[in-house]
């Protein structure tokens, strides 16, 4: 699949910016600036970004409590993304949900969860309203291999294969659920195996190559807009960091130093940095420009979310449920 330059390098300026994003969120983590669980995505850029650069403003994704990376691909507001990792009352759920709820409907993001496999079903509702009002978009549903083996999994794709629903089922398998090997987990090698028992479309790419991942998620989209059902599609990555932040002393109990080295060696961003640089899609100055462009965009949504106040006492309850 021939790509225009103008694509690629936004999906490589997605890429970094989840990256840089990630690596100052796992900084304010440290410092302690940043209350509550942190999951991050460092690692996985590339699944997030191919899936979503398949993807219009009007269709919607699902996502999982390790979401940053989901929702800055689908085009969300970093300034208001930082703005709730702070805990403040202009981020985007006023403060309240933290990093594993950031939702924008607008968007057609329609939420992190912290439950596991919590998402899929929702897609599964997102999907059938889209057939039902007769329109043409999709979902894309984020989950982890984790998450491929809880019930809301099978229920999902079953309803989905069923009523052919517009859904694209995009398993990021870091090859850990928290400590457990998907190896100690799965009865199978492979998860996209798995479409067989519902009839549907799946496959499995490299997940830290962009290129690869964009185009499956093309082909199961375009097949999810002509009306032809789910796909479950595959994505072989890894998390560079613990399964939260601060996990770091327990690292080396269910992972070796060699294992996570060797796959950083693999990083997603390096290597399609060298097939832009390679082709001459862009030079090593235009990938200092937006290495200089995505660090001022950091520093603005880091003043923005500094600058915010903290939800007042008699707002605890404000915006918990919908009022017409």
């Amino acid at each position: 699949m021939q790509l225009n330059n103008e694509l690629m390098i936004q999906m490589y300026r997605t890429m970094l910016l989840i990256r840089r994003f990630e690596e100052k969120a796992m900084e304010l983590k440290a410092r302690q600036i940043i209350p509550g669980l942190l999951h991050l995505y460092i690692g996985e850029e590339a699944v997030a970004t191919g899936m979503c650069a398949a993807l219009r403003r009007d269709d919607y994704i699902s996502s999982t409590h390790r979401g940053h990376g989901h929702c800055i691909a689908k085009g969300g507001d970093i300034s208001l993304m930082m703005a709730e990792l702070l805990g403040r009352e202009k981020g985007y759920c006023r403060g309240k949900g933290g990093s594993m709820h950031i939702a924008d409907i607008d968007l057609g993001i329609l939420g992190a969860n912290g439950v596991v496999a919590a998402g899929m079903p929702i897609s599964g509702g997102a999907a059938l309203s889209i057939k039902m009002r007769g329109k043409d978009q999709v979902v894309a549903c984020f989950f982890g291999d984790g998450g491929s083996n809880q019930g809301a999994f099978h229920e999902s794709l079953n309803m989905a294969a069923l009523w052919k629903l517009p859904v694209i089922y995009v398993c990021e398998n870091n090859q850990y659920a928290i400590s457990v090997a998907q190896s100690r987990s799965c009865s199978i090698r492979d998860i996209y195996l798995r479409k067989d028992a519902y009839g549907i479309e799946g496959c499995m790419v490299d997940g830290n190559d962009v290129l690869a991942v964009y185009q499956a998620a093309k082909e199961t989209v375009d097949r999810a807009r002509r009306g032809e059902g789910p796909t479950l599609i595959e994505c072989k990555t890894y998390r560079w960091r613990g399964h939260y932040e601060g996990e770091a002393d327990r690292t080396y109990t269910y992972r070796t130093k060699q294992e996570i080295e060797g796959w950083i060696d693999r990083c997603p961003i390096k290597r399609f940095q060298k097939v832009l640089l390679d082709q001459g899609v862009v030079s090593q100055v235009g990938i200092n420009q937006i290495e200089q462009e995505i660090q001022s965009d950091l520093q603005k949504a880091m003043e923005f979310a500094q600058n915010c106040p903290f939800p007042e006492p008699q707002d605890a309850l404000k915006d918990l449920y919908y009022e017409e």
